[in-house]
């Protein structure tokens, strides 16, 4: 297959982001998101974009705490799986994570052997300290709730793992 590069997201990406989200939410895998709240987070996004312009993956980086981001919406379309793109997308977001300042990376997924393949390891409940939960819990954010594991998010993250990376 030809190469593919990895870059940061601009406003012009957001709807083939959203065309890329969309089987999976359709198939429940992913929460859906709206247009707006994509155009809002666009700057959190990288993008794999194949030789003619497509994108055939992205995955964005959100900062939940000052040493703590979360891998969020990371996804490859389905002719490319297999093809290293999801690794790329990963790791750029981990030097993203780096240039930010952060230590560790949470991610929530159904794709456990793919992210342990990336150094995660599954996390139980008390991976804050009750200072910061204290503070986490004040955010309207689902993926910061997502993390505390709170029960409100319980019923959209069924069978989701949580996972833990320290760069």
């Amino acid at each position: 297959m030809t190469q593919y590069r990895i870059r940061s997201a601009r406003s012009a990406d957001v709807r083939g982001i959203r065309d890329l989200l969309e089987p999976y939410v359709q198939r429940r895998i992913l929460l859906g998101k709206d247009l707006v709240v994509l155009y809002e987070a666009v700057q959190q996004f990288v993008v794999a974009e194949a030789p003619d312009g497509t994108l055939i993956g992205c995955g964005a980086l959100h900062v939940m705490w000052e040493d703590l981001g979360e891998v969020r919406t990371l996804i490859v379309a389905d002719e490319w799986l297999h093809h290293g793109v999801g690794r790329a997308i990963v790791e750029a977001l981990e030097d993203n994570a780096r240039t930010l300042g952060l230590t560790r990376l949470f991610c929530l997924t159904f794709e456990v052997d793919f992210f342990t393949r990336r150094g995660f390891t599954e996390i139980g409940e008390q991976v804050v300290d009750p200072d910061v939960y204290s503070q986490l819990v004040r955010s309207p954010d689902e993926g910061i709730a997502e993390f505390l594991d709170l029960a409100h998010v319980k019923p959209n993250t069924l069978g989701n793992t949580r996972m833990l990376k320290t760069l």
